[in-house]
């Protein structure tokens, strides 16, 4: 690939990423980017927002449900609560975020659930208050 080709995937992946994210998250992972970090800040950004979340086969809404119910398998705490809030941007309720978590309790196990209950809750109120 020709760095013209890293660009545009770079620049449609922080399209993308400000859509599911929102600005202020994005603006405040940017900001703590160092020389450390710079690397995997660009392949997150050209591979994950670039190349995954923009493949024609899956919805947002239904990346998120995907998403979901991984990071709570794995059991990804900050992961997750960033994608509840992806979640919430990309259409899904309250109550599909509540089944999704209940349904991972029969195949991620129910600590799992029951944390991940705990993680979405305060988040969705604070979302809640912010409409």
């Amino acid at each position: 690939m020709t760095s013209s080709d890293d660009q545009q995937r770079r620049d449609a992946g922080m399209r993308t990423r400000r859509e599911v994210l929102g600005d202020a998250w994005v603006d405040r992972a940017v900001a703590r980017t160092t020389p450390f970090t710079a690397d995997f800040q660009d392949f997150i950004t050209r591979v994950a927002w670039g190349d995954v979340w923009q493949r024609p086969g899956l919805a947002r809404r239904d990346r998120s449900l995907v998403t979901l119910s991984i990071t709570i398998a794995l059991r990804h705490w900050d992961e997750f609560a960033l994608h509840v809030r992806a979640a919430k941007n990309n259409g899904l309720t309250d109550e599909e975020i509540a089944e999704v978590i209940q349904h991972a309790a029969v195949y991620a196990g129910v600590p799992a659930a029951n944390h991940a209950f705990t993680v979405a809750a305060p988040i969705l109120e604070e979302l809640r208050g912010q409409q």
